[in-house]
């Protein structure tokens, strides 16, 4: 049987494991990075390798996984350990990766780094999105995107550059060839349309992340 090309990541940030967050991870090949292996009981899964400089493992969590393979690195180093997951899982084969646990928690540049290292590799062409079980985020790159909301949740895009020619539809705020300057809030707080389907969207030029959350639907 062919091998999934479907990883997961497990990272330090928050995690509220709920059905959606399962469905997401069902069937994946698993790599924790780091204090991310505290999740994998929640998910119920085994990863098959555990990287990291593990200075965030304490080491009742440690004794609890002892056969797991485990890649250690020194904590003086070029590389956060999300990174190295991502490394490590596109080594092993990985064409879709799910970081979960990469939006919330203590460290907002961990979680910043998480969302440019999503961009990064969707530019080389991979197929990624990022969980908290709150929130979600897919990168949004120039050409066609569409992503599946539950309608009426809560939706932001956030520019990591000026964007030009925005378009969003099935949504309850749509857009057509928006212009979107580096930091200008307009795009903050939209809501996914009613209309079967995804929400879509357009981009002439420039990169940045849709960040959703699935059970909100607040809409303000």
């Amino acid at each position: 049987m062919k091998q999934s090309e479907t990883f997961t990541l497990l990272l330090g940030g928050a995690l509220v494991v709920d059905d959606r967050v399962r469905r997401m991870v069902a069937d994946t090949r698993v790599v924790a990075a780091d204090g991310g292996m505290v999740h994998a009981e929640a998910l119920g899964v085994v990863p098959e390798v555990w990287v990291g400089d593990f200075d965030s493992t304490d080491a009742d969590l440690l004794a609890r996984y002892p056969d797991i393979e485990r890649k250690d690195f020194p904590p003086a180093k070029n590389a956060t350990d999300g990174a190295i997951a991502i490394e490590e899982a596109l080594a092993r084969g990985a064409k879709r990766i799910i970081m979960a646990g990469a939006l919330q928690g203590e460290r907002t540049d961990h979680g910043m780094m998480n969302m440019m290292l999503a961009v990064r590799m969707a530019e080389a062409g991979h197929d990624i999105v990022l969980t908290s079980g709150e929130e979600e985020a897919r990168p949004l790159l120039p050409g066609a995107t569409d992503i599946d909301m539950p309608a009426g949740a809560l939706f932001s895009v956030l520019g990591f550059s000026d964007l030009h020619g925005l378009s969003i539809t099935n949504a309850g705020y749509p857009l057509e060839a928006f212009e979107a300057p580096f930091g200008l809030p307009r795009t903050v707080s939209n809501k996914a349309g009613t209309d079967d389907g995804p929400v879509r969207f357009g981009l002439k030029s420039g990169r940045g992340i849709v960040i959703f959350r699935p059970h909100d639907f607040s809409g303000v």
